[in-house]
């Protein structure tokens, strides 16, 4: 039970130093002295903190290192973890890329003790939102380890900033043009070949590109049923079966020849034997076309929803073939509205013509 009151006043000491924001606290348990920052400046906050590393304090007696530990120093415990824990190789590749973009800040040599809320609104990174969140993620990921570890007493709130979805859509005028600026690179007729296929079935597949497309093999294809088995993805909803339009077939078939299994993009140069990326030739492309920067290739992905949803204005089949769980998730990918309002307003004008005419 703790001690409260008077009594508890005289355990813990709650104070402000010279040159810190922060309450810092000061009491001794079975003769060992607890000394540090409580990561709060104001006071009922400090002395709740105070309380609760008084108790783990009582009831464990260790609390975190005497001397606290910098956040850069931490990143390599960090990275040990990363490496041996039991998470997807992406993930993995998302926090290493979050630790890069944190190194070039001031918080990175920031003590975990000190690290507040209000720290992490002040950091600023280059590029998207996306690309800060990446870096605030990991931050978040590192200062919750750490609070495990009991290296800290509680980990911040790190709040993410506000992404606005991919609203472009790789449409068949922006796959003319991009196919057309293939003719002008200076690509051999091999890589020329594969940008337009890969293109093509992003289009007519809405597949994720990295997880799906570029992994998929050969023993996934139905040539009777003309479907593509997509065995893992990025949701356990991603499991299923992809159509293939008359083009998909044409350009699968064709990729395959006579073999029976094995990767349809194989490559030598992977570890992992098949295709791993396109990013260099749909940059070389796009900047010959004149696109702007924000069509990627995943923009594809986006048309196909949009593309079917208008056709047969089934949003479930829509879900079920893209590998969605949530509406809300599936409705990013579609943009049907414009196109809906533009029709109502043409058949509106058209009626109103007709009436004037009569």
């Amino acid at each position: 039970m703790l001690p409260c009151g008077l009594k508890w006043r005289r355990l813990v000491k709650i104070f402000r130093k010279a040159k810190s924001r922060f309450y810092w606290f000061d009491f001794t348990v079975r003769g060992q002295r607890y000394r540090g920052s409580t990561g709060e400046t104001k006071a009922v906050r400090a002395t709740r903190v105070a309380s609760i590393k008084l108790a783990q304090a009582l009831e464990h007696g260790d609390l975190f290192p005497t001397k606290p530990t910098v956040l850069a120093e931490f990143e390599q415990r960090f990275y040990s973890w990363l490496n041996e824990a039991r998470v997807e190789v992406k993930t993995r590749k998302y926090y290493k890329n979050g630790c890069r973009l944190l190194k070039v800040t001031a918080i990175f040599a920031m003590r975990l003790t000190e690290i507040t809320t209000e720290d992490a609104e002040k950091l600023k990174f280059p590029g998207s939102a996306g690309n800060a969140n990446c870096a605030l993620r990991t931050m978040r990921r590192m200062l919750h380890k750490a609070e495990e570890w009991k290296l800290i007493a509680r980990a911040p709130k790190i709040k993410l900033i506000k992404e606005h979805g991919r609203n472009i859509r790789l449409d068949a005028e922006a796959e003319d043009k991009l196919v057309r600026a293939s003719m002008h690179c200076k690509w051999r007729a091999r890589s020329r070949e594969l940008f337009r296929d890969i293109v093509a079935l992003m289009r007519d597949t809405g597949m994720r590109n990295e997880r799906e497309l570029f992994q998929m093999c050969i023993e996934s294809l139905d040539w009777n049923n003309r479907t593509i088995f997509v065995p893992d993805s990025k949701t356990p909803e991603g499991r299923r079966l992809v159509p293939m339009s008359s083009r998909v077939f044409d350009i699968l078939k064709k990729r395959c020849g006579t073999r029976t299994d094995g990767w349809v993009f194989p490559s030598k140069r992977s570890a992992s034997g098949h295709l791993r990326s396109i990013c260099n030739l749909f940059r070389q492309a796009r900047n010959e076309a004149g696109l702007p920067k924000e069509l990627v290739l995943y923009c594809a992905r986006h048309d196909y929803g949009t593309r079917v949803l208008m056709r047969t204005g089934n949003l479930a089949a829509v879900m079920k073939t893209m590998g969605h769980r949530d509406v809300k998730t599936a409705m990013r990918y579609q943009h049907p509205e414009l196109e809906i309002v533009r029709a109502a307003l043409d058949y509106g004008v058209a009626s109103d013509t007709t009436e004037a005419g009569e």
